[in-house]
Formats: structure tokens, C-alpha cells, sequence
């Protein structure tokens, strides 16, 4: 992978994100020197392959596709960079990318498109902000989007996933039958390939890395697809290690269940948030107030008490 491949957000104490202009793929988020996501030891880089982990961009189909490969051709095209990174007032760093109708796609997909793909690096959260522009004066397209987002975690199966409970799903382990979900918390033990539908606006996943707990925030996401291929699928997969299945878990914000259908000259847009996050007991309320900052969260109606400069949350 040459280095004019990816392009890397810096907004410094150690936290990144990289990203392979080889389907936009997000191949590293750091936060405090801690990868969050998770890719295959024998993913392959060659410009041809989807990328296995980080988080690839599908589009214009989720699935099989008749037209050409499998999740479409947004993560298998070369991207271009809008924007080079860029520090904001706030001190989080910006980056914008985009993909064009060219060759390439339209000997699959016969249809002018246009997407941007804004980042934000911020202390603990990187966010996503996707738009989906038909630029054609005659044609409707319809298409599906979705983030098809790996999660590194310690251990699959002490994860609990929340958002999905009352949701119906399908469940494409059991030839697309559809379930409703009664758990308040989803779990994983074993093969699960699941399309949930209207699912909530927040999704919480526990025990992450270093056992702390990601938040997922999306709008215009109304479904949520939960994937794992677990020991006897992981076999079948030539660039994921036959072990590699306890340390990762998707949780994919999308629109796949029903399309999304631009009229000429109309746009559609998305975004997604994630977060690093740790609530704090009170026992560490103990500490000297100058080790906390605090800062209201408007979307928790809450107080998040955090700081990088304490030894006590960094760990």
C-alpha cells in the first residue's frame, strides 16, 4: 500500500484516523494510541480486494448484486480527496473525499452520481457525514448505503449491543426469515448475519476495547445490520484468519431495507457518530477537580465528566 494511498487525520495526544483512498476505507482509528477498529491480519491491499475490516462505504447495493460485486463499487473505486485534512478552530480535525460517476461505474450502474464523505476527528469521536447527489436532469436512481463498520473487541461473546430491542429483523442464517427482536440487549453467540429495521437512533456496545463502551449515533440510518461470521464461516473467508472471529463484531448503519430513490437534481444525506465512551463511577468523583473537564452533551442531557490528562481516565 503506497503512502500516497491513504490519507491521515491527526488531531495530536496520540488519536488518528487513517483512511485508504482505495474505496475511502477508514483502515485505523486511534484514540489515545488505542485502535478501535478492527482488520484482518490477512486482509489484502492491492488495490483489487475490498479491504477486510475498518469501515468500508457500500454503495449502491448492500448484498449480492447482479451488476457487479458484492456491497457495490464504492469500496472497491478510487476515491478523491475534496479536502486534505484540516484543523478547525475546535482543534478536531476535517477531511472531505468523493467519488464520481466515471468508466468504471457506469459499465455496472448506468447513472450520473455524485458523494461526499465528510470526517471529523475529535478527542474521543470521529464523525461522518455522507451526502448522495443525482446531478441528472432525466433519471431516478435508487440505491442502498450503508457503513459496513468493523469493531475491534477483546471478546465477541461479552458484548451486549442495545438500540434493537422490538425491531424486526431479518435473519440471513435462516434464509431471510424475518423475527421481531424481544431481547433489550442483542448478544453474539454465534453466526449472526441480521438486517434489523427502524432500529433506534443510539446504539451502545459494551465491553469494546479496554472495556470500555462505543456509542453509535446516526440519522437517516433507519436500519442496523449485525454481523459476525463466527468459526465455521470465518473458514470460508480467504482474507480472515480462521481465529480472528472473537476479537470483532460489525454493527453497520445503513439504509438498506428500503432504497433510497433521488429524483434528478435531488440529494439525500446521512451521518453517523461514533464514540469512545466511559461512564464514571463515583468513585472517581474522589479525585482532585482539576484531573476532570466537564461538558455538556446536549443529544445525553447529561454531564460526561472526562480527561485526557488524568492517568486514572486514560486508563
Amino acid at each position: 500500500m503506497a503512502a500516497t494511498s491513504v490519507v491521515v487525520l491527526d488531531r495530536g495526544n496520540n488519536t488518528t484516523c487513517t483512511v485508504n483512498l482505495f474505496g475511502a476505507t477508514v483502515v485505523s482509528w486511534r484514540v489515545n494510541n488505542q485502535e478501535q477498529l478492527f482488520v484482518s491480519k490477512q486482509a489484502v491491499f492491492d488495490g483489487k480486494r475490498a479491504i477486510r475490516g475498518g469501515i468500508p462505504f457500500v454503495f449502491p447495493q448492500f448484498g449480492q448484486w447482479a451488476f457487479g460485486p458484492q456491497h457495490g463499487f464504492a469500496r472497491v473505486a478510487r476515491w478523491h480527496v475534496e479536502k486534505m485534512p484540516e484543523r478547525l478552530p475546535s482543534g478536531d480535525v476535517e477531511a472531505v473525499f468523493s467519488l464520481m460517476d466515471d468508466d468504471f461505474t457506469r459499465s455496472m450502474w448506468h447513472f450520473q452520481f455524485r458523494l461526499t464523505y465528510r470526517l471529523i476527528l475529535r478527542e474521543k469521536e470521529l464523525h461522518f457525514n455522507i451526502g448522495v447527489y443525482n446531478p441528472s436532469k432525466e433519471l431516478t436512481f435508487s440505491c442502498q448505503l450503508l457503513l459496513h463498520t468493523y469493531f475491534k473487541v477483546p471478546d465477541v461473546r461479552r458484548c451486549q449491543i442495545t438500540g434493537m430491542h422490538g425491531c424486526m429483523f431479518i435473519d440471513k442464517t435462516r434464509e431471510g426469515a424475518v423475527y421481531q427482536e424481544t431481547r433489550e440487549v442483542v448478544t453474539i453467540n454465534e453466526w449472526t448475519d441480521r438486517v434489523y429495521q427502524n432500529t433506534m437512533q443510539e446504539h451502545i456496545i459494551t465491553n469494546v476495547v479496554s472495556g470500555r463502551k462505543m456509542r453509535i449515533q446516526k440519522y437517516n440510518f433507519p436500519d442496523t445490520v449485525i454481523w459476525n461470521p463466527w468459526a465455521e464461516f470465518a473458514k470460508e473467508i480467504p482474507d480472515f484468519g480462521d481465529d480472528e472471529f472473537p476479537n470483532m463484531v460489525c454493527v453497520e448503519a445503513g439504509r438498506v431495507a428500503a432504497p433510497i430513490v433521488l429524483l434528478p437534481g435531488t440529494a439525500f444525506e446521512a451521518s453517523q457518530i461514533l464514540q469512545v465512551w466511559r461512564e464514571i463511577g463515583l468513585a472517581s468523583l474522589s479525585l482532585p477537580l482539576f484531573c476532570y473537564q466537564k461538558y455538556l452533551k446536549d443529544v445525553l442531557d447529561c454531564i460526561v465528566v472526562m480527561e485526557d490528562n488524568c492517568p486514572t481516565c486514560r486508563s
